[in-house]
């Protein structure tokens, strides 16, 4: 089980991901503002279901890697951490590009089933789960697995309130957003700052294991 402290860390490199306009947040305020509040909020029903199945594939992945080797669970620490700054310069060096607000409607139904593929595919999702999760996980406490299944159901539950949150700005803004620069600057800066940090974090994390053992 992890400790108080390391769910309130978890959580907040957990908001900082999920407050950047990626994939999911693109395909929400998309529905929001072709398709209208209902749509939206059934494209945050999808997205919420692809993401607990990357929080149950991580715990399970997690665990196994750990049965297999601790040097192997120490690289996938250190292979992710490099990854997600290798993201973040990549991200900062490319052009964010717009949103299509000519997407063809869609049916509340069909909204949902592609916010469960949009997030089931989505790599930031993955990437985060893959690269920054790890961190988090202390196998002397034991039951790892465990132990990433309950964080990864605290990212659950914050990307439903985050995703939520975007769907109702969006459905309410949309002349904003169809003619503002904001987001894409978010998309591309922000982003691209936050993964970087989110490497620094990782590998900093690394290393205080590794002295702690």
């Amino acid at each position: 089980m992890p400790s108080a402290s390391v769910i309130v860390a978890f959580a907040g490199a957990s908001i900082l991901l999920l407050l950047i306009p990626g994939p999911a947040v693109l395909y929400i305020v998309n529905r929001s503002v072709s398709d209208g509040r209902e749509a939206g909020l059934a494209a945050v029903v999808g997205l919420t279901l692809g993401n607990l199945a990357h929080a149950m594939a991580a715990a399970a992945g997690l665990s196994a890697v750990l049965a297999t080797s601790a040097t192997a669970f120490d690289t996938v620490k250190w292979l992710g951490a490099g990854y997600l700054m290798y993201v973040g310069v990549r991200t900062l060096l490319q052009p964010a590009t717009a949103i299509d607000p000519d997407q063809p409607g869609v049916s509340i139904r069909r909204s949902f089933s592609q916010g469960v593929v949009v997030n089931v595919l989505n790599p930031k999702v993955a990437l985060f789960f893959v690269s920054f999760l790890p961190q988090f996980i202390h196998p002397e406490n034991g039951r790892p697995g465990l132990q990433a299944l309950i964080l990864g159901l605290v990212f659950v539950g914050i990307g439903f309130c985050t995703d939520s949150t975007y769907s109702l700005i969006a459905s309410n803004l949309r002349a904003v957003l169809l003619n503002g620069k904001t987001l894409p600057f978010v998309r591309r800066w922000v982003a691209g700052t936050v993964f970087i940090g989110l490497g620094v974090v990782a590998a900093t994390a690394s290393v205080s294991h590794a002295r702690a053992d």
